[in-house]
């Protein structure tokens, strides 16, 4: 079971919550060439109004022009980006394994292509997100060696 962790800053802006307002926000990013990795889109919380937007393009220095010149900025909190093979189950047993050690998980988004699955987690820090780390790729050897002695 291949899966890849990274950690990640997403680039988040807020809009009026209308139609169109996600392309708008989008569209100097794709103007710059920007290749988003990652797009969440969610409900600005006590404001129904308006709508959080956060974007990941990549790291390095084009990534941050890009999107400070789009109107966003760094968000505070430290984001893990999981992508790799799909094993039924996972989701839950990393959430059970960070949930057990006292971690909170601010935020979580995944999904499914295929065989491969793409998820972020939000947490409120560094270290509690380099902890989730640690255990997530605990879980991913106890996922692999039990699939190499079911073959």
């Amino acid at each position: 079971m291949e899966i890849r962790i990274k950690q990640i800053g997403l680039w988040r802006t807020e809009v009026a919550h209308r139609p169109g307002a996600l392309a708008k926000a989008l569209e100097p990013l794709a103007q710059q060439g920007a290749d988003l990795k990652v797009v969440r889109v969610r409900t600005a919380p006590q404001k129904k109004a308006r709508k959080i937007i956060e974007v990941y393009a990549g790291k390095g220095p084009r990534a941050q022009m890009a999107a400070q010149a789009a109107g966003f900025s760094l968000t505070p909190r430290t984001t893990l980006l999981l992508q790799g093979d799909n094993q039924p189950g996972f989701a839950y047993a990393v959430a059970n394994a960070v949930a057990w050690t006292g971690i909170s998980v601010r935020d979580h988004e995944a999904g499914v292509v295929a065989n491969q699955f793409s998820s972020t987690l939000t947490f409120d820090s560094e270290a509690e997100a380099r902890k989730a780390a640690l255990l997530i790729r605990k879980v991913i050897r106890g996922i692999s060696t039990k699939n190499q002695t079911e073959r």
